[in-house]
């Protein structure tokens, strides 16, 4: 559900190889989409998915009757962001209007405009979303975590930007691989993934968040800091707030951004096909995700490496879960599932629907 991540990634890391960048109009439209795409994600999983768990329900319909206002919100807001994706990329579902130099056509301004006409009632629908989330209840315990994401240099990161942790550590998305430790475990087909210390790390908006607070919208640190909240985000259960904080940031953003458009001369840069090797990260929704290619000079790719950043966030996961556990162990059954299910919620993870019916084998002695 994040393909124009996927995109991105790769167009980066290629036009690297090529020696050329997109021009700064194609980079507008493309994060105008790639907001769009954040907005879709984050609002799908924060409020149909996260928020019920916040309230002791199983689903979004649960809450439907006692916050209505909160499901209306949530629908057109997401709606709106598809149709961002829909007018740049030429579809709301795996877009086709993307390229590497940047896109298939010169996007009209007139295009973008339908997204400005109700722009006020989306700006404030995120507004409430956000204040909504950060009325739920939330647990105040404190984790000693790795958080690890780009950092931007003027604006949140999305599209470029050096990797940072809040360990002190700062380095190019090039040097991605000589910075992390990549595991193989007998029990998973997933690899897992650590820093060079052995240390788990977070990836995503919690990670983004904290090492890029100063940088999200004026508009949206006022609502955080008005109902009393002081960064850093402190446990992953908390990354519902980053979300709903960013969704707000990303249709302040959009909007910005159309208001800045001018069409171009052209729509991609031309380029002649060369041996390279190049990486690259952008930040998906769900946080970092790295692009490794090597092509000859034909233009035939010679080895590749994708890192999601579901697969990077596993490690941290299963000790999550131990963390936990001996709570785990000291509820009922049906709550010790809950609180297994809502602790990989927490992350977002590629399959975060599935999570809703895990199996949990408790062994009793």
């Amino acid at each position: 559900i994040c393909p124009l991540a996927y995109v991105m990634a790769a167009s980066r890391a290629m036009e690297k190889i090529l020696g050329i960048e997109a021009s700064e109009e194609s980079n507008k439209l493309r994060k105008i989409a790639f907001y769009g795409e954040w907005i879709e994600s984050h609002v799908l999983h924060f409020a149909f998915l996260h928020a019920p768990d916040f309230l002791g329900k199983h689903s979004i319909f649960e809450i439907a009757g006692e916050h209505p206002q909160f499901l209306r919100d949530a629908i057109a807001v997401r709606d709106w962001g598809n149709r961002a994706i829909e007018i740049v990329g030429g579809r709301p579902v795996h877009p086709v209007g993307f390229r590497v130099g940047g896109l298939h056509r010169i996007i009209k301004r007139r295009e973008l405009e339908p997204l400005l006409k109700n722009f006020d009632e989306i700006e404030k629908m995120g507004r409430r979303l956000l204040e909504f989330v950060l009325s739920l209840p939330m647990p105040e315990v404190s984790y000693d975590m790795a958080f690890m994401s780009l950092k931007g240099e003027r604006e949140y990161p999305i599209l470029e930007g050096v990797v940072s942790n809040n360990l002190g550590e700062e380095f190019p998305e090039d040097d991605f691989e000589k910075h992390v430790i990549v595991e193989q475990k007998k029990y998973s087909n997933a690899l897992h993934y650590r820093l060079r210390s052995g240390k788990p790390y977070i990836t995503g908006p919690l990670a983004r968040f904290n090492l890029n607070y100063g940088l999200l919208a004026p508009e949206v640190k006022s609502v955080l800091e008005e109902s009393g909240f002081k960064p850093p985000l402190k446990n992953t259960y908390q990354s519902i707030i980053a979300r709903a904080a960013e969704t707000y940031h990303a249709i302040l953003e959009i909007g910005r951004l159309i208001e800045e458009y001018r069409e171009p001369d052209k729509a991609y840069e031309e380029a002649e096909v060369r041996a390279g090797e190049a990486a690259a990260i952008v930040e998906a929704p769900r946080g970092m995700l790295y692009h490794r290619y090597k092509i000859d000079g034909d233009g035939r790719i010679l080895y590749a490496n994708i890192v999601p950043p579901t697969a990077q966030n596993y490690a941290a996961m299963e000790e999550d879960i131990l963390k936990v556990g001996d709570l785990i162990l000291r509820k009922p059954r049906e709550e010790a599932q809950k609180l297994v299910e809502t602790t990989i919620r927490n992350y977002d993870p590629c399959i975060s629907c599935s999570v809703h019916m895990i199996r949990l084998r408790i062994i009793e002695e």
